[in-house]
């Protein structure tokens, strides 16, 4: 009798559960019973058979648009950021040595200095925050990045981070298109510098890759000169693969401008450019005149470093940064053992 009624008391408390569960059915029947007599928006359009509805305009990526990053409330806030967290952040991770700001005098003397291009070499996500950093204020405050579309502005939270605090616009990394191009000529129209970082992205070696010819085409279209730059040491306090950043030192160099010369394409511009780099790699190792001599006799040493691969690559690698002050960290000196061979 016992198990008899324990299982009715069951059946009982059951069969009210359903009851309740019905009359909550039956509420929230009634309550939105109205709503259904309305349409759009509260419901979703209805599509006749046989209509097929366009997708959504992307978005995202190189269709990111960045125009609210530009307005009054968006660059006070940049302004902010830029002078306060990154500018600090810089000086903590990468201990900058800034070089070369007489051979901007020209340009940064004038009542009104021209928007230029900046075009450095790429080896960390650090370089964007050094660059903040080391250009001068003449140009800091209204200051454009080119970033890549397909990394930067593949998220929303990403891109709008981006759009914000760096005032990045998206960017194919391999062709500038034109509608990026008509961007950036009408940010600078403005008044906009721009910093492109021609490899196209960071290095995947520690050593530096071929220059595309996204600046040669901008100054082209713009008529602004380009400012070619070296960054050294970034690669190796956080380089791509890098978990986290080991704080050291760094270097940045700044270069004369350069314009298209008459009758000259592209594609020697940009050769012209990435030579010009390529000196001020060879200058931060040794010394200005050494290196200006080696780069008039076309003797730079290339950013691609050596042409074999492997490990005499990266051993390569690990004597070319020994033979600077930049990336060096504070950790101690590894060395070989003596097996007392002569």
């Amino acid at each position: 009798m016992g198990k008899q009624s324990v299982s009715g008391s069951k059946r009982v408390w059951l069969h009210r559960a359903q009851r309740a569960a019905g009359g909550v059915e039956g509420v929230v029947r009634t309550a939105a019973s109205p709503l259904r007599s309305y349409g759009f928006p509260y419901r979703s359009p209805t599509v006749p058979r046989g209509v097929e509805v366009p997708a959504d305009a992307p978005s995202l990526g190189a269709d990111y648009d960045t125009d609210w990053a530009r307005s009054p409330v968006a660059r006070a806030t940049r302004g902010v950021i830029i002078e306060g967290p990154i500018r600090l952040a810089a000086r903590l991770i990468t201990d900058p040595e800034i070089l070369g700001y007489d051979r901007l005098t020209d340009l940064t003397a004038l009542d009104d200095p021209p928007p230029v291009i900046f075009a450095p070499n790429h080896h960390s996500h650090l370089d964007t925050g050094l660059m903040l950093r080391a250009v001068p204020p003449e140009w800091r405050h209204d200051l454009v990045i080119a970033a890549a579309a397909d990394y930067f502005f593949d998220k929303r939270w990403k891109a709008a981070v981006s759009a914000l605090a760096l005032n990045a616009i998206p960017i194919d990394r391999d062709v500038t298109g034109r509608r990026a191009a008509d961007l950036i000529r009408s940010l600078m129209a403005e008044g906009h510098s721009l910093v492109i970082y021609p490899e196209g992205g960071r290095s995947p070696d520690g050593w530096g890759q071929s220059f595309k010819g996204g600046a040669a085409y901008l100054s082209a279209r713009t008529g602004a000169p380009v400012i070619p730059v070296f960054i050294d040491g970034t690669g190796s306090i956080f380089g791509k693969g890098m978990k986290r950043p080991k704080p050291g030192r760094s270097r940045v160099v700044f270069g004369h401008p350069m314009w298209l010369d008459d009758g000259e394409n592209t594609r020697r511009f940009n050769t012209r450019i990435e030579a010009a780099v390529s000196a001020l790699g060879d200058e931060t190792l040794t010394d200005a005149w050494s290196a200006r001599q080696r780069a008039a006799r076309g003797e730079s040493p290339p950013l691609g470093g050596p042409t074999y691969n492997g490990w005499r690559r990266q051993w390569e690698l690990s004597e070319h940064r020994k033979r600077g002050v930049a990336g060096l960290r504070r950790r101690q000196k590894r060395r070989w053992p003596d097996l007392g061979g002569r």
